[in-house]
């Protein structure tokens, strides 16, 4: 997991061969400006989903614990004040149902280890082994997470 400021991007592009394309799209996009829902940046390689709505509770959010097989996150905190909850996959015990490979998604029955808020012009990046409970917040907040494909 990364977390950092929309400012220091270019220390991360070389992270993997999209990376450098998703933090271009950020960095050249009116972030406020976007539209509620899904959109291609890069075919299949890169895709974006901008959401703008209340926050949840922990409880509500920890009980979708999820992580991811096939994409990393980069979520962007566009506006408002986002708590997340993380925790490495491998110390997670008990998976709760099966691995969807159509939503690639993963749920874990486990409580973080950690949580730590995103504010404004702020992102994390969840790479397979990071499991997270994002949108927890008592607010609207409005992201954008883009799902890079590995």
């Amino acid at each position: 997991m990364i977390v950092d400021s929309l400012q220091n991007t270019s220390k991360y592009a070389s992270l993997h061969p999209s990376f450098a394309k998703a933090f271009a799209f950020i960095a050249s996009t009116d972030l406020a400006a976007l539209e509620v829902g899904k959109f291609d940046i890069d075919g299949a390689n890169i895709r974006g989903i901008v959401s703008d709505k209340n926050g949840t509770t922990a409880a509500e959010s920890t009980a979708k614990f999820e992580c991811h097989n096939a994409h990393i996150d980069i979520q962007v905190c566009i506006s408002g004040k986002e708590t997340i909850g993380w925790k490495p996959r491998g110390t997670c015990v008990t998976q709760r149902g099966e691995y969807n490979p159509e939503k690639d998604v993963l749920f874990y029955e486990d409580a973080p280890d950690m949580f730590f808020g995103l504010t404004d012009a702020q992102f994390a990046i969840f790479y397979p082994e990071d499991v997270h409970a994002p949108m927890i917040g008592d607010a609207a907040i409005k992201k954008l997470v883009i799902k890079v494909k590995i």
